[in-house]
């Protein structure tokens, strides 16, 4: 009961907090903790009445060819998933709302520390209500993976900029300078933004073909719709702004996505599966465009990781058995933590 009323209080807290600061870059939170958009309507119409008339639901699932809802080896590459989720929904959240996880669904994160250096970003109103949107998104993905196959506590993230600066210095082989900060500014967080959530689709795309219940296959593809919707949506936005110079650096959008992705496959250590918005010809769609809005191989079929591979990337490290980067302390699940060095690994 005591517990109960804490939580009311600080969601009570935050609402008064939030409203207060209320600007078309902040959303307030309702009495039981979670971000609402005054400027949606009130009452909108049923659903139903919006599409058409019918006498009762029609829509009963396929029954499923193999009817095992999820298989005990289903359990540990879904909940690795769950790494790239915590790690999206932290960014997101925070840098549209300037809060997290702890406030806006604690329960998910199942007693994890809090990420490092995540901070509200200076966004323009269009791509804060994207980035607002993503964020949210990843709440329901993190509740769903953790209904379905269970969960995993949140793993320590690194998500401040002088992490993200890393990231670039990588990519370009030299310190930027200034040091990339991802917060200052819309352009510079779509950019980090390009970073992560990518590897999410390379992550469902690998884990497929190794899952086989019907509810973890039906949970992957919708994870992988959804993620692989965000990552068109940040190339798509990324792409308008190809030729411009990103200040206060004379390098333009284009040759920041092309080293990231290329810093993404040194790291990765298993060929080309990381395309920028630009590509020679011959690796463009059909071989006949050089234009890369997507990054898909040469059949236009999306790339898949394993999760070694991923770690590789997000540790920084290019081995998935040294942590660092974006997890200090290593990735968790059971996956990450047998990869680990022996000093990392849990009992």
């Amino acid at each position: 009961m005591a517990s109960s009323s804490g939580a009311t209080c600080s969601a009570a807290f935050l609402m008064l907090l939030l409203a207060c600061s209320y600007s078309a870059s902040a959303l307030p939170f309702s009495a039981a903790g979670h971000p609402f958009d005054p400027t949606c309507p009130r009452k909108a119409p049923s659903a139903p009445s919006l599409f058409t008339d019918y006498s009762g639901p029609l829509c009963r699932p396929s029954p499923p060819h193999i009817p095992v809802a999820v298989f005990p080896y289903d359990v540990d590459p879904i909940q690795f998933a769950l790494n790239l989720e915590f790690t999206e929904a932290e960014f997101f959240l925070h840098g549209a709302f300037g809060v997290g996880l702890d406030e806006v669904a604690p329960e998910l994160a199942l007693g994890g520390p809090p990420p490092i250096g995540a901070r509200k970003a200076n966004l323009d109103v269009v791509t804060w209500r994207i980035i607002a949107e993503f964020g949210l998104e990843e709440v329901g993905h993190l509740r769903a993976i953790e209904r379905t196959v269970g969960g995993i506590p949140r793993p320590l993230i690194d998500l401040s900029a002088h992490n993200f600066a890393r990231v670039m210095d990588m990519a370009f082989g030299y310190h930027l300078d200034p040091p990339f900060d991802p917060y200052i500014d819309s352009i510079n967080f779509m950019l980090a933004s390009y970073v992560i959530p990518y590897l999410g689709i390379n992550g469902y795309v690998g884990a497929n073909t190794i899952i086989d219940g019907y509810k973890s296959k039906r949970l992957v593809a919708g994870l992988l719709g959804v993620e692989a919707g965000q990552d068109a949506v940040i190339r798509g936005l990324l792409f308008e702004r190809l030729g411009e110079t990103v200040p206060p650096y004379n390098i333009t959008v284009a040759e920041f996505t092309d080293r990231v992705s290329a810093l993404r496959n040194r790291l990765g250590r298993c060929g080309v599966k990381d395309e920028g918005l630009t590509v020679p010809r011959e690796l463009g769609a059909e071989g006949a465009i050089c234009t890369n809005v997507l990054s898909a191989d040469r059949d236009s079929l999306s790339y898949p990781r394993t999760p070694a591979e991923l770690l590789r990337i997000l540790y920084l490290t290019g081995d998935e058995h040294v942590p660092g980067g974006f997890f200090p302390k290593g990735a968790n699940g059971r996956i990450a933590r047998e990869l680990l060095c022996p000093p990392h690994r849990l009992n």
